[in-house]
């Protein structure tokens, strides 16, 4: 504030400074133009004095000598001479020969005032006197502002006329500075006669007044100056000053500027540090940075409570120095990270020596093992990206670590309880298949029982026969062996049936193998034909050849296929429909069911990889539109009796396997499910 305040002041003080030299510049020209009036005025009552004038009764022309005609043309600010008597009368008149007659006799008698007013005081005076000037009109329109001299001669008077403004343009014009204007005023102010440049707009005017005392007459002379420009700085070293001032000023504003600029990044640096410092150690994914050469130059809070060490630990001698996950220790200054377990120390090697070659870690990330403090080992889920500066230049690798033990945890009890969901779903089935397995068992038995009755018969009745008999006997003999292999055979048809059963509730293998789509169907279609003899449903099988084995946990795989099946009969179970077929196909996914006309498996097949659908089609009553929302709901059921478990857990084993369970209607009517499981 003090160098503006400085700065303002030296900047008035030069224009007062400049205000002042013009104002005392225009003084000193009008006081020097006074003077030049005065003197020229003078100089022109000298030359009228100095001519020699004939008598007054000298006519026309001789009344005047040749020096008067040269008087006027010397002197053009003179518009007219005249020679008057005592009594003012005109005897003679001299017209200058540079302006077109103003007056003529009638208008310029004895009785004009101004003339008699200028010759009344030059009488007094007993020397030359002025008129007060006078306006007078011109024919062609216009007029001129005159003033009369009058000199006392002998036996009379010798008037002279002069134009004010031709006063100026001839007495004052050549010394006439540019940007000035000049003019005769009356001592009110009022403008007699004018000559200069007009003043222009944004222009300052200076203006100077000085009185013109002359015999008879006071004229008021007023010069105004005309300035456009102004001169700010009137000298050098102010101009330097001025420039060092303005130079100050800019730098400290720009100074106070780039302060307050660099304070703000400061204050919002500082406010993202703690905004970062307070999100990385809320996080609870452990991260960790690391440079080019593999040294650890960052730890998280979460990933010291993840391997049980502290940063200081982590960072002193026991971090990486140069082979990151290496952990080998035959290679110099390649210590062994403290959280690394030895066991897993070339795969470590191996990882980092595929980063170092240039290669690009999964974008899904991988799992490894690593080692608390207390020596216990947990799995972590690692994600690592390239570590870029502002420059995008990569100066090291960052990495995420996630603790997925309880994930594992939670999972395996996930496994466990499906498991034990679907044991469940397997003993549920098979109660609702107990009335179907006695059913069954029944003819088999009975034959059995009818059979061994007859054979008991057959014996008892040979043993009553004599010798006599022998052929009766031997015929006997064929029945009893034909009856005895009917027992066989119904013996074993009801031991296939209850093994059928305990395969299904007490098989406990998990793991997945390569089985063939007619094994799966063969597996449970005496399980399935119990319910359709009941029914009396037909079951239809249409299975493409050839056909690649899937790669699947088959007892879960026939369990889906056991509860779409049972499903599809149940929906046929009504009066109204009497041909009741259950349809099981099993083809290529991506081929053309031209049977009902629906394309399948695109999409798998754009993955490049082969797999294969299975179909259940019923002719039943169909599925509404409110029951399509909840289908797969868990414990949603249509049926009294149902638990709501089938579907869902057909819809979870075949996305476990990576594969989709999908239904639609099937024309004329009826629903067809179907679902891929893939290709070994």
């Amino acid at each position: 504030m003090l160098v503006l305040a400085l700065l303002g002041t030296v900047v008035w003080l030069a224009g007062r400074h400049e205000v002042e030299q013009a104002q005392a510049a225009l003084d000193r020209d009008t006081t020097d133009a006074v003077a030049d009036l005065r003197g020229s005025l003078q100089r022109n009552i000298q030359g009228l004095r100095a001519l020699r004038l004939p008598a007054q009764n000298a006519p026309g022309d001789a009344a005047w000598p040749p020096e008067a005609a040269a008087l006027l043309r010397e002197h053009r600010e003179m518009v007219r001479l005249e020679r008057r008597d005592a009594g003012l009368t005109p005897l003679a008149v001299l017209e200058t020969p540079y302006r077109m007659r103003i007056f003529d006799k009638v208008t310029r008698g004895s009785e004009q005032n101004d003339v008699a007013l200028a010759c009344t005081t030059a009488r007094k005076l007993v020397a030359p006197a002025y008129s007060p000037s006078h306006y007078v009109p011109m024919p062609e329109g216009g007029g001129i502002e005159l003033m009369e001299l009058c000199v006392p001669i002998e036996g009379g008077y010798l008037v002279a006329t002069y134009g004010l403004r031709d006063m100026l343009t001839e007495l004052l014009g050549p010394t006439l500075a540019r940007g000035q204007e000049v003019a005769f005023a009356e001592p009110d102010g009022t403008r007699l006669a004018i000559i200069g440049v007009r003043r222009r707009a944004g222009t300052r005017i200076f203006t100077s007044q000085q009185l013109v005392d002359l015999p008879g007459v006071t004229l008021m002379l007023r010069v105004d100056g005309w300035r456009a420009a102004p001169d700010i700085f009137p000298n050098l070293l102010t101009a330097l000053v001025t420039a060092i001032s303005i130079a100050l000023v800019s730098v400290l504003v720009l100074l106070a500027r780039d302060t307050r600029r660099r304070l703000k990044a400061e204050f919002e640096l500082a406010e993202t540090l703690a905004f970062r410092k307070a999100m990385e150690d809320s996080v609870i994914t452990g991260l960790r940075a690391r440079d080019l050469r593999g040294r650890l130059t960052y730890v998280n809070p979460a990933f010291c409570e993840m391997v049980g060490f502290s940063a200081e630990e982590l960072m002193a001698g026991h971090g990486e120095t140069a082979g990151s996950e290496t952990g080998h220790r035959d290679a110099p200054g390649m210590p062994e990270a403290p959280y690394w377990p030895t066991e897993l120390a070339h795969e470590y090697q191996q990882r980092q020596a595929h980063r170092l070659a240039g290669g690009v870690p999964p974008r899904e990330g991988f799992e490894s093992v690593f080692m608390r403090k207390d020596g216990s080992r947990f799995p972590v889920l690692i994600f690592e990206a390239p570590l870029l500066n502002a420059q995008r230049v990569q100066t090291g690798w960052m990495s995420a670590f996630i603790d997925v033990s309880e994930q594992r945890r939670i999972e395996e009890l996930s496994r466990a309880s499906q498991e034990r969901l679907q044991a469940s779903a397997r003993l549920a089935t098979v109660g609702e298949m107990a009335s179907l397995l006695s059913h069954e068992l029944a003819q088999p038995l009975a034959a059995i029982a009818s059979y061994a009755s007859g054979s008991l018969n057959l014996l008892e009745g040979g043993a009553d026969r004599d010798d006599a008999d022998r052929g009766a006997v031997i015929d006997t003999n064929v029945e009893v062996a034909m009856a005895v292999r009917r027992i066989a055979e119904q013996a074993d048809r009801a031991g296939q049936v209850i093994r059928s059963v305990h395969d299904f509730v007490r098989r406990r293998d998990r793991t997945r193998e390569a089985v063939a789509p007619r094994a799966l169907i063969d597996a449970v279609l005496p399980l399935v034909q119990l319910q359709a003899r009941k029914l009396s449903v037909r079951i239809d099988m249409v299975l493409e050849d050839p056909l690649p084995a899937v790669l699947c946990d088959r007892t879960l795989v026939e369990q889906v296929l056991l509860n779409l099946s049972r499903n599809g009969m149940q929906a046929m179970d009504l009066p109204e429909f009497v041909d009741r077929v259950l349809q099981l196909r099993v083809l290529l996914a991506g081929g053309t069911d031209n049977r009902n006309g629906n394309s399948n498996g695109n999409a798998r097949a754009a993955e490049g990889r082969r797999w294969v659908e299975f179909s259940v089609a019923d002719i039943g009553s169909g599925i509404s539109e409110d029951v399509e929302e909840r289908l797969f709901t868990p414990f949603f059921t249509t049926r009294a009796d149902g638990m709501g478990l089938g579907l869902s857990l057909c819809r979870t084993v075949v996305e476990q396997h990576g594969g989709a369970l999908v239904f639609a209607p099937h024309r004329p009517r009826g629903t067809v499910f179907r679902f891929t499981l893939p290709a070994a």
